[in-house]
């Protein structure tokens, strides 16, 4: 089952303004919600920015074995009907032994806002947890509260938006095969010396765990082999064609959706 490194636990509450510097979490230089702007659908697109200290780093949405991926709460935001996360590609970071997805530096997130009504302004307020790690990892909770959007596009949101992983048109032929708490999944991946690292994830099924995939050699080829772990703690009907696998490369990353069973 999964295994989360040791931690210790910060809480911060940040306003429109910024917090001083010692009112934030180790590792953690600054938090905001970028404010964005507003399309001609009358979306707002925004982002979560967060600034890291040297050699600290926070985790994608599906970390791996350890690590804790951001969550949100947008309870606090009015005129909100939902959100769609742009999350940029993440980078394979190795430390003690283990590999995780994640951000270095700075992670811009930009997210899409929709409004219940296209013709009010959304207003935006998000109580996020997260994850911080260096030598010691810390899971930090900050709410964040964004000013009113800009009359333009964001120079940087749209560059982040450029930074999703590339979506590819293809399915990885895969095998599945029942494990005692579980669904194992393998797939044979395209452009293997190109991948540093990749991620399975099981699409609107979040209560699923899935385990960092491992690379083999398969022939000429790399296979790589995840379990998918449900609350029931045994086999499960699992859909190939629900699984999103995603390839991450020195140049970014790559996406595929579903795989093609084979015998």
């Amino acid at each position: 089952m999964k295994h989360l490194p040791a931690l210790a636990f910060v809480f911060l509450t940040i306003g429109a303004l910024p917090p001083m510097a010692q009112d934030l979490p180790p590792g953690l230089s600054s938090a905001s919600l970028l404010p964005g702007w507003t399309d001609q659908d009358g979306n707002r697109v925004a982002a979560l920015e967060l600034r890291l200290e040297p050699g600290w780093k926070t985790y994608w949405r599906s970390p791996g074995d350890s690590g804790l991926p951001p969550s949100f709460d947008w309870q606090g935001s009015t005129n909100l009907a939902g959100i769609t996360l742009h999350w940029p590609a993440p980078q394979a970071i190795s430390s003690g032994g283990d590999l995780s997805l994640g951000y270095h530096d700075r992670l811009v997130l930009p997210f899409t806002a929709h409004p219940a009504d296209p013709a009010q302004p959304i207003a935006l307020q998000a109580a996020v947890d997260f994850g911080l790690c260096e030598n010691i990892c810390v899971p930090a909770h900050v709410v964040l509260q964004s000013a009113p959007a800009a009359d333009s596009p964001d120079p940087v949101i749209q560059v982040a938006l450029t930074q999703a992983p590339q979506l590819l048109d293809t399915r990885p032929p895969c095998r599945l095969t029942s494990i005692d708490d579980g669904m194992r999944l393998s797939a044979v991946l395209p452009d293997e010396d190109r991948t540093q690292a990749a991620a399975m994830e099981l699409v609107d099924r979040p209560e699923v765990w899935v385990s960092q995939p491992v690379l083999t050699q398969d022939g000429g080829s790399v296979r790589a082999t995840a379990d998918f772990v449900a609350p029931s703690g045994a086999p499960f009907d699992l859909h190939p064609e629900k699984v999103r696998i995603t390839l991450v490369r020195a140049d970014g990353a790559v996406e595929m959706q579903g795989c093609d069973l084979q015998d």
